[in-house]
């Protein structure tokens, strides 16, 4: 067999998905406002280490491949494939916890 693969790792992607639903966090350690203890931080995108991140870049990932004519997997969810004659393009989505 005669093929070139590409592979490509983003692990930064993280840092811009996209939320849907309002999510407070409270003020980390040693970053506390001393003047409004109480106060929260309002996130505007789905940050790294956050449960819902995974599933958010998911999303939108997905929506990206579908919009470009890539069809997801039947057993796999998480694996792209588009085809164009003999040639194949695979996209498989995987994080670690």
């Amino acid at each position: 067999m005669d093929f070139k693969l590409y592979q490509m790792d983003v692990k930064s992607a993280f840092l811009n998905g996209y939320i849907m639903e309002e999510v407070y966090v409270g003020q980390p350690p040693d970053f506390e406002n001393h003047l409004h203890p109480d106060y929260v931080f309002k996130l505007h995108k789905a940050l790294y280490g956050l449960k819902q991140a995974p599933r958010a870049w998911y999303e939108r990932l997905s929506n990206f491949l579908i919009e470009n004519k890539f069809k997801r997997g039947n057993v796999d969810k998480t694996l792209f494939i588009k085809r164009k004659e003999m040639t194949y393009c695979l996209c498989k989505f995987m994080w670690m916890i």
